[in-house]
């Protein structure tokens, strides 16, 4: 019988990330994965493999493959892939497309990542990645896709000050020459660059960073219980993979024993901090924090979530805070959680009685 990933206390759906490997062409300053040129970690297929089986047992709605660059174990990743799409897992590679040199070659290995059954690919580019991967090989992989009617995706690094912009993909000859129904294939968006350090802070355009003025409209972390990520040393992480070599306590398990997957998910779901910062989200926490102990400050410090999340393991003062005052919040938090994932559900799926119908007729 199969064991659904839906049972515990989050009922959503939930992503299997993959990192076959810490290396990487390129060497950004401050990857928050901590690859470069000159890390060679990497993870033996049949774990890979067996992780993706343990996610169909689990009912997972897909799996990503990322890294430092998936694409460096070729070979490995087509197999992953293809065993991924025979289960009926649908699945998405994150690279920077440093293996398309031409458009000739940028078609070559589109066609054979969708033919293995690949169903949707991300290019990350911006400042820090065009100084390894030039913008044109991001321009050939992303045209190579969208001509093929295949879901492609551009996060571009959002700086205050940067070259490289969502504006210069897009305003591109190559990408003005799709036609509409290719160019409608393609999302760009912005993302933050963080510092690794969660005590500095990078310049961002106006009304990025979060303050008490746009507090309100932080949202719970998307990443935190929703993905699970096999990283290329063994570890399990309860996460996208940001800051997961930084902060230890996101770690859950490793690839140790049979169910290594639904071990990470009991032992995420136990931690009441991973719950808080799920439904609640880790601006909130820092701004509850420091209205405990005012000498934390953080406003206009964070645009990106992960970095609000390591102020939250590495600063000793909102530690303790947590540590001290964490009760408070139980019930808060739990309440979120009952009405994201019993109440709200089921009153969406709930069929209106004949006297609402009646009553809304009557309207």
């Amino acid at each position: 019988m199969q064991q659904s990933a839906r049972s515990g206390i989050f009922r959503g759906q939930k992503t299997l990330c993959i990192m076959p490997t810490f290396t990487c062409p390129a060497a950004c300053s401050n990857c928050g994965t901590l690859s470069s040129p000159r890390e060679r970690t990497n993870i033996e297929l049949d774990i890979i493999l067996d992780a993706i089986q343990q996610a169909k047992e689990l009912d997972f709605a897909n799996v990503v493959f990322t890294g430092g660059e998936a694409t460096l174990r070729w070979n490995d990743l087509l197999q992953a892939i293809a065993y991924a799409d025979s289960l009926g897992l649908p699945t998405r590679l994150v690279t920077n497309a440093h293996w398309a040199q031409s458009m000739e070659r940028a078609e070559a290995k589109l066609e054979t990542l969708i033919a293995h059954g690949l169903k949707e690919i991300n290019y990350s580019t911006g400042d820090e990645h065009a100084k390894f991967v030039p913008l044109e090989r991001v321009v050939y992989a992303t045209v190579a896709a969208a001509k093929r009617g295949f879901r492609v995706h551009i996060m571009v690094e959002l700086r205050k000050e940067r070259r490289v912009t969502r504006d210069d993909i897009i305003s591109h000859p190559l990408i003005t020459a799709l036609t509409p129904a290719e160019f409608a294939t393609l999302t760009v968006t912005e993302s933050p660059w963080m510092p690794l350090d969660p005590l500095l802070f990078e310049k961002y355009p106006p009304g990025i960073a979060t303050n008490q003025a746009n507090l309100i409209t932080r949202k719970g972390c998307e990443s935190v219980l929703t993905t699970y990520t096999l990283q290329a040393d063994g570890r399990i992480g309860a996460c996208c993979g940001l800051g997961l070599r930084l902060i230890p306590e996101l770690n859950e398990s490793c690839i140790r024993g049979e169910k290594f997957l639904s071990h990470a998910i009991k032992e995420a779901e136990s931690d009441f901090l991973k719950l808080w910062i799920h439904y609640k989200g880790p601006d909130k926490i820092l701004a509850w924090a420091a209205q405990k102990d005012p000498t934390i400050v953080w406003e206009n410090m964070y645009a990106h979530p992960c970095q609000a999340c390591q102020r939250i393991y590495k600063d000793p003062k909102v530690a303790k805070v947590i540590r001290t005052h964490y009760t408070e919040m139980m019930a808060d938090v739990f309440q979120s959680a009952w009405l994201e994932e019993e109440a709200l559900p089921e009153m969406l799926t709930e069929e209106p009685s004949d006297e609402a119908l009646e009553l809304q007729y009557e309207r």
